[in-house]
């Protein structure tokens, strides 16, 4: 199953970034190796109408991990949750908030990246 960091991602060697190069010298060190950003995409309509969505309302103590947890069973796709209502952080929340809890997860990671 995929996740945002997946085996075949590509590495960048950054040495030339100027806001780097503090960092580089203090440490002694000649580059710094990094993933490059994964570019994820949003799914279509078709996509979506392929999806089980799950409606939650935000209520006190969620959490996008705890959510991944009960409806993924792994809270480490937390993210998918964030990502697919376009709220990246939960301090974008309010209770009472309705979140979309797409699935299956494989369909859903299948579609994004």
């Amino acid at each position: 199953m995929a996740t945002r960091y997946q085996a075949n991602q590509l590495l960048t060697t950054n040495d030339s970034e100027p806001s780097l190069k503090d960092i580089i010298e203090k440490r002694n060190i000649k580059f710094i190796t990094h993933y490059e950003t994964s570019k994820l995409k949003y799914p279509t309509v078709e996509q979506i109408q392929r999806f089980t969505i799950i409606n939650h309302i935000w209520k006190f103590n969620d959490r996008y991990w705890k959510l991944s947890s009960t409806y993924y069973g792994d809270p480490k796709y937390w993210w998918v949750i964030a990502w697919y209502n376009k709220k990246p952080i939960e301090a974008s929340l309010q209770l009472g908030d309705k979140l979309y809890i797409p699935t299956p997860l494989s369909e859903v990671l299948e579609a994004i990246t």
